[in-house]
């Protein structure tokens, strides 16, 4: 369903329950309760308003450094109709505009942003130079030469982000269905983005730069940049062997800092509306429970930040959850306005204060995701697989006692086994047989005198009146009266049951569960205070102090495990992909050499993202590595950029190898690498400064690891990679450490 139909259907159920309101005197309805469509209005709010300021930074950088509106508008043009073309294929194919799609194209962002950036830039230089030295040649064939100057080097940045996610699409089972359409937004809006600045951004570019007058001089925030720049250039490559040290030391502090981070996919949302699941003991009566929710009730009402309770036990009578009337669900509205993570703490500690009673405060989101990766509420189930139930009630207990005593450990429980007083009727087959009946025949006769049978149904008017066949109250209102029971023998005689079968009240089981051809009993629990790796190996430890009969077993469920399931299949397809990478790139630079260095630049990249994670708040979501992989994605055509400029510089400009080409290349794309920078860093400050509120809890992640990130991988293209192709960039030239120091010229001259 669209956003505008659903929000359609919602102001539809609104109007009925309004309507509803006149027909029921006396009864109130309240619909603010339990209402997700508030928590995602406020989240789109909250996103448009951040996305509108991140735009409006871009803008304003865009006209810093291109220094006139009409290239701005370009890129502006460029970065809309990326993004437009990724969301009409996506439209086309059926799909919803969700979270999962939102990051995949937030991902995307950098890589839009810097394909326009290069485009307008280098066409924009290209102009201005043309027109400073008086070429003679008309704006078509300036704007022709411009765009095609980089198309290779774009396309080959473009297959390494595309080999860059292929491994997420190895992901299977639900976590690769939860995660797949973010790698799907991601291919499409840089599919996308390659087409127009191909295509779009040139004719554009032709359309509103050829005859612009305001354009034959350029911004004065370039130069004044490139001159700091070049000075710093020329002191750090003289000084590369700092450099590279430097850079190592970076890159083995942003690897250190990984196992001090907590792993947890999925995060905890922030939503309004909190559902409380409780579940008290098998034999709570429905007066208990009313006593109970009542009081639960009253003593969370208080809670400061609690707007409103609402709750309901048992189930209907045509209820989809088969649940007894020891269950109930509660619905707890916070205040937008209060503080959240305090108020969750204060319902769960007043929920603390009921012991026997289990409960889990959770979102509705949170117990959706669970259901679906483990089938149960819980962070983590133990769940025990064995054809003898006696033996899985002992086992799942020594279950229980084994992990208890591991820290982060909350809510430590063994599923339910509800039982009730149940009529066993065993057919005596040698005296059965003696009166010509088979068991079959007993338990039918005995099933239908004491639960009845219904044989039609009686039409009165509009009512349809069930016809039963029935014993009398009298004779099943005991176990003597049962088995008393007259049962009718082929002869045409009657038998009494308790002549041929032996009739008892014994326990049993309410409901059984089973899973792959085998009886199961879980042991959940919740995490709390540590990561979900570090918890999920300690209980494979303790589990390893159980031992099973034969034909039983216990497996670990829950989020970690889908992680670890996949990590095979995801670590030889990544293998796949940096293979690919590397191949792609000594295809770009031709030199195996090269490739080499640039593929072990990229821990010092991304190394300011794990050092940024760890500092806001030291887990490892969903959204911190989506923005690694952003991150990851400009470090590699940040890279294949730089190198290439340097190259073509070299081959077509005749620039002979050196310092001076190292200078006067890295000064070129100086601007591009501090806009694309710049521009992807910019739209995801509103998100950093807002902080994790709800709505943000994957965005705020992957901001906060995009701009640590986009810090060190600029600083790395900056000096790092010009370093490295003065000292590696020529197989036999001579050491450019040994060149006589240059002057340095202006933005537009060589060195």
């Amino acid at each position: 369903m669209t956003w505008g139909r659903w929000w359609k259907a919602i102001n539809r159920v609104e109007a009925k329950l309004s309507a509803l309101r006149a027909g029921l005197p006396g009864a109130t309805l309240d619909s603010t309760v339990f209402r997700p469509a508030t928590f995602i209005q406020r989240a789109i709010d909250q996103h448009g308003r951040a996305l509108l300021l991140g735009v409006l930074l871009v803008i304003l950088m865009l006209l810093a450094f291109l220094g006139h509106w009409r290239p701005t508008l370009v890129g502006v043009a460029a970065i809309l109709s990326s993004l437009a073309a990724a969301l009409l294929i996506l439209h086309l194919r059926g799909e919803t505009l969700n979270v999962m799609v939102l990051t995949g194209l937030a991902i995307a962002i950098g890589v839009l942003v810097d394909d326009a950036v290069v485009g307008v830039e280098n066409i924009t230089r290209r102009l201005r130079r043309a027109r400073a030295e008086g070429d003679g040649r008309g704006p078509a064939a300036i704007v022709l030469d411009a765009s095609l100057e980089t198309h290779s080097v774009i396309l080959f940045a473009a297959l390494i982000l595309l080999l860059a996610v292929v491994p997420v699409l190895f992901i299977e089972d639900v976590l690769g269905s939860f995660i797949r359409p973010l790698a799907v937004s991601y291919l499409l809006a840089v599919a996308a983005s390659i087409v127009v600045a191909l295509t779009v951004t040139p004719a554009l570019s032709l359309l509103l730069l050829a005859n612009a007058a305001p354009l034959r001089r350029g911004p004065a925030l370039i130069p004044w940049l490139q001159r700091g720049y070049d000075r710093m250039l020329a002191w750090t490559v003289r000084r590369s062997g700092a450099i590279f040290a430097a850079a190592v030391v970076t890159a083995l502090a942003g690897l250190a800092v990984l196992p001090l981070l907590r792993l947890s996919l999925l995060p905890s949302f922030k939503e309004p509306d909190l559902m409380i699941q409780l579940e008290a003991p098998s034999a709570t009566s429905q007066p208990e429970m009313a006593r109970i929710t009542a009081r639960i009730g009253r003593e969370v009402e208080a809670i400061p930040g609690v707007r409103n309770f609402g709750a309901h036990f048992g189930r209907a009578v045509l209820g989809d959850q088969p649940v007894g009337i020891n269950s109930a669900t509660l619905w707890v509205s916070v205040d937008p306005s209060a503080n959240y993570d305090a108020t969750v703490a204060a319902v769960r500690q007043t929920l603390d204060g009921y012991p026997g009673v289990v409960h889990r405060v959770q979102t509705y989101t949170e117990e959706s995701l669970r259901q679906v990766l483990t089938g149960s509420n819980d962070d983590m189930v133990v769940r025990l697989y064995g054809p003898d139930w006696p033996t899985l009630r002992r086992k799942a207990e020594d279950v229980r006692r084994a992990i208890s005593g591991i820290a982060g450990v909350v809510g430590l429980h063994t599923e339910r086994l509800v039982e009730a007083p149940q009529m066993e009727v065993e057919v005596d087959l040698a005296r059965a047989e003696r009166y010509g009946l088979t068991p079959g025949d007993v338990r039918r006769q005995a099933a239908t005198l004491v639960n009845g049978i219904q044989a039609g149904s009686l039409y009165e008017g509009q009512k349809v009146f069930n016809v039963v066949v029935w014993s009398t109250p009298e004779a099943r209102q005991s176990v003597t009266a049962i088995r008393n029971l007259l049962i009718d023998t082929p002869g045409g005689g009657h038998v009494r049951l308790a002549d041929v079968a032996d009739t008892r009240i014994a326990p049993a089981l309410t409901s059984i569960h089973r899973e792959s051809i085998s009886d199961r009993i879980d042991v959940g629990f919740n995490v709390r205070g540590r990561d979900l790796g570090s918890v999920a190996r300690d209980v494979r430890h303790a589990l390893l102090s159980v031992e099973f009969p034969l034909e039983h077993r216990a497996v670990l469920l829950g989020e970690f495990e889908q992680r670890q399931e996949a990590r095979q299949r995801t670590l030889i397809a990544a293998g796949v992909a940096v293979i690919g990478i590397f191949l792609l790139l000594q295809a770009a630079f031709r030199s195996w050499r090269l490739a080499a260095l640039i593929l072990l630049t990229w821990p010092a990249a991304l190394a300011g993202g794990s050092l940024a994670a760890l500092a806001g708040g030291g887990t490892l979501s969903l959204g911190s590595l989506a923005g690694f992989l952003a991150v990851a994605g400009l470090a590699a055509r940040g890279g294949v950029m730089l190198i290439g400029h340097l190259q073509r510089l070299e081959e077509a400009d005749g620039e002979p190898f050196g310092l001076g080409l190292v200078l006067r290349g890295s000064r070129e794309r100086l601007a591009p690498i501090l806009m694309t920078a710049l521009g992807a860093g910019l739209v995801f400050v509103p998100f950093a400064l807002s902080g994790n509120i709800p709505g943000f809890e994957i965005l705020y992640p992957m901001a906060v690891v995009v701009l640590g990130g986009l810090a060190t991988s600029t600083l790395v293209h900056l000096f790092v990679i010009p370093s490295l192709y003065a000292r590696f960039g020529a197989g036999s030239a001579e050491p450019v450490l040994d060149l006589p120091p240059v002057a340095v010229a202006g933005p537009t001259g060589n060195a």
